[in-house]
């Protein structure tokens, strides 16, 4: 059961009070806004703890489950269910222990649920695994096409991008998106967008018959 003393210490965090802020453990980028400020205090407890990367892996598991799982979906986010369910809830062994979810990750549901932030989770999420994989000199691309690829062709997908990147190590999903009609969408991170995709090349010709004579 996550302690009264672990959950008083996160909120504070989050709440970024003046002396709270100057004993939080920076991390290597800032973070901003509400999913920034509960992100942070995040990474500031678990750094303290050592556990930066069991809370990024408890993070990434949380993610999965919310966007798959209905009826977790809905628990985390009715407004029925009172604060005290939730938590209850959420502190029973038998459920940690199935998500293998670590104390301070169980505390940031609770205080979430509390100041009624949970519609933040999937925002904080990602902006604490961005963080994670940043100070890992990690780099996610997001690759869009028209239909899967083969195992060759995702092979010379890999090596191409890894040289593009220049010695950072790049963590590349994959996505399929039938509407773009062919050809590549790369996405490195919002740093540089790369669109090469059938779709843009049809909308550009389009664009050009629109113009007159």
């Amino acid at each position: 059961m996550a302690s009264g003393k672990s959950l008083m210490q996160l909120s504070k965090c989050a709440l970024s009070t003046q002396s709270g802020a100057s004993k939080l453990v920076r991390p290597p980028v800032p973070m901003f806004g509400i999913d920034g400020r509960y992100a942070t205090a995040l990474y500031s407890a678990a750094s303290k703890k050592g556990k930066l990367e069991q809370v990024d892996k408890n993070l990434k598991t949380l993610l999965q489950l919310h966007e798959k799982d209905q009826k977790f979906r809905d628990f985390l986010l009715n407004p029925l269910i009172k604060p005290a369910q939730k938590r209850e809830i959420l502190n029973n062994k038998s459920l940690q222990s199935k998500l293998n979810l670590d104390e301070l990750t169980v505390n940031l549901l609770a205080v979430l649920t509390e100041n009624n932030r949970m519609k933040y989770l999937p925002l904080i999420v990602r902006v604490f695994n961005k963080t994670m994989a940043f100070s890992r000199g990690e780099t996610d691309v997001t690759v869009t096409a028209a239909s899967p690829f083969d195992a060759e062709s995702r092979k010379e997908l890999d090596e191409i991008l890894q040289n593009f990147a220049k010695g950072k190590k790049l963590i590349i999903n994959v996505k399929i998106d039938k509407s773009i009609l062919g050809g590549l969408i790369v996405d490195f991170n919002g740093e540089h967008y790369v669109d090469m995709s059938v779709r843009r090349k049809f909308n550009q010709y389009a664009n050009i018959l629109k113009q007159p004579l």
